[in-house]
């Protein structure tokens, strides 16, 4: 059962396989480092999911906010870059 407030539904948001597993590795690395408590696969894939659905939105909507304005002082720049003054 969702937490609440938690999203519904699936995020487009994909991870490979060889990522989703990194990922899981470095949690429960991390929980036996910082916690002194061992995560099962289980435990360690959950983690990831529900770290993808509540802060992947976010992180990837930042993203694809910031590559917006980057691209946009990109086009800014073609006057000055590419300008050829009339005769």
């Amino acid at each position: 059962m969702p937490a609440p407030n938690e999203p519904k539904g699936p995020t487009r948001i994909a991870l490979t396989d060889e990522r989703r597993d990194a990922l899981k590795h470095e949690l429960k690395a991390l929980f036996v480092e910082r916690f002194d408590e061992e995560l099962s696969d289980f435990r360690g894939d959950e983690l990831v999911d529900f770290f993808l659905r509540r802060l992947g939105p976010a992180v990837y909507n930042q993203a694809i906010a910031d590559a917006r304005g980057f691209m946009l002082e990109r086009l800014d720049d073609l006057d000055a870059e590419f300008f050829e003054p009339d005769p």
